[in-house]
């Protein structure tokens, strides 16, 4: 009997070890300095529903190695989804021949061996979730039924969606490190479409986690994909004001993504960002604390080790309002005469500490204002820090929801916004690898009629 595709253990990578290992043999062999590879292989099982019926079950497996070579300051970089001895053999001439038409870069090569992680705890990130094509369709008509039966407005579905994924990644270089780890990650979906008369609203729920244990019922996601649809029917449009905004903890990562865009090293050293030369400075409102958590038991960006081998530890980015880091890898910390961050890959888990009050104490902290449920488009100048995005949400009075509002452009800058922070709330976005709560910014502009 073959095995299902979407139920790969990967619990026990040592094959992938022994590949990397081998392939960093035949990088020296080739000649190279240094280099580094690394392989990874996954597969899932992902089931849509709409309308009662089902649009597609899907099983997917990938596997792909990479490798790049140094020679001196020259660098090659190669990949391939073909693992056979020939094709790793074929991939690793063919990073070498690149190198050599490449230009010498001082910055360029492996981080330095004495950040290399001697400790690679267990974060419980791999917990399969042993679920039959035909358990995730019925969980997805399930997800789908509970949010029809919410309402007789709403008339139409985009769909539910059930999905689960494992997979294991393996990294090694020619400082002698090499290291593994598994995760897995599973959800539930839905995106809802409520009538009334002539006006038609969609919107969507979901609930994500490592452990298919810990995510909310189909019932809970699909009620609040409904309810949130409905919310939005027959929205008005206001005119032209500056009020406080409040971001819900969902739309609120959205900041702080930003933020960490802003102090990437890439965007520092190429003089991308608003924020270049801001290490020390007050940033935030000087009660905004943000630190970075690598070593979360099941966290969704949790990782033992960055994508270059560094030893990942629990750090601290703005303390008091004030910037005390950037996000580095080695490459970008050299250009700026520093020391990597450990951040090859992107950030792990930013934790926004959160203040005392929940969603509905910071609406009555507001008074009046806009509360935002939907951004649209991307305008944003990181270089300026200009602010500028479609929106939908709902108006507030007296501290209270009152309507639903659309077709309003809500603009800033984001300087001003992070220094403008009056509260940060308690109801924690946990679906996220940005952790934080609902987000009051004291004014911002209202462009509507």
């Amino acid at each position: 009997m073959t095995k299902d595709l979407a139920y790969a253990d990967y619990s026990n990578p040592e094959s992938m070890r022994t590949l990397v290992q081998h392939t960093l043999e035949i990088t020296k062999a080739k000649g190279a300095s240094s280099a580094s590879a690394s392989a990874g292989e996954n597969s899932g099982l992902s089931v849509v529903v709409r309308m009662g019926g089902v649009e597609t079950i899907e099983h997917h497996r990938s596997k792909h190695m990479g490798v790049t070579v140094y020679f001196g300051q020259r660098t090659g970089t190669a990949t391939t989804s073909d693992l056979s001895p020939k094709s790793i053999q074929e991939t690793v001439a063919a990073a070498c021949r690149i190198a050599r038409y490449t230009q010498e870069d001082n910055c360029a090569g492996l981080a330095d061996p004495s950040l290399m992680a001697t400790s690679i705890p267990d974060l419980e990130l791999y917990r399969p979730w042993q679920l039959s094509p035909q358990a995730a369709t019925d969980l997805a008509l399930e997800t789908e039924q509970a949010a029809r039966d919410t309402d007789n407005r709403i008339t139409n579905s985009e769909g539910a969606a059930v999905t689960t994924y494992r997979g294991c990644s393996v990294y090694g270089n020619t400082h002698g490190f090499i290291g593994d780890y598994a995760g897995t990650r599973h959800s539930i979906s839905a995106t809802m479409i409520a009538e009334d008369g002539t006006d038609k609203q969609r919107d969507y729920w979901y609930s994500t986690s490592r452990y298919s244990d810990e995510l909310s019922t189909p019932k809970t996601i699909g009620e609040r994909a409904a309810i949130r649809a409905i919310k939005r029917l027959n929205a008005v449009k206001i005119t032209t004001r500056d009020v406080p905004i409040l971001f819900p903890a969902e739309i609120a990562t959205h900041l702080f993504s930003s933020f960490t865009t802003a102090v990437k090293g890439s965007s520092l050293y190429r003089d991308a960002s608003f924020l270049v030369d801001s290490l020390g400075d007050m940033i935030f409102s000087d009660h905004v604390q943000i630190h970075e958590r690598p070593l979360l038991i099941g966290g969704l960006g949790s990782s033992p080790f960055d994508g270059e081998g560094v030893q990942t530890t629990d750090r601290t980015l703005v303390k008091d309002g004030m910037l005390q880091s950037y996000v580095l890898d080695s490459y970008s910390a050299r250009k700026l005469n520093m020391e990597t961050t450990g951040n090859a890959g992107g950030i792990h888990n930013l934790v926004v500490a959160s203040g005392s009050k929940g969603f509905d104490g910071l609406v009555r902290e507001m008074g009046t204002g806009l509360v935002v449920s939907e951004l649209i488009g991307s305008g944003i100048n990181m270089v300026t820090g200009d602010y500028s995005r479609g929106a939908a949400g709902f108006w507030v009075e007296n501290g209270e929801l009152q309507y639903p509002v659309h077709e309003i452009t809500i603009a800033g800058n984001l300087r001003d916004m992070f220094r403008d922070i009056v509260a940060i709330g308690n109801d924690i976005e946990d679906r996220s690898n940005y952790k934080t709560g609902s987000v009051l910014i004291g004014h911002m502009t209202v462009a509507g009629d």
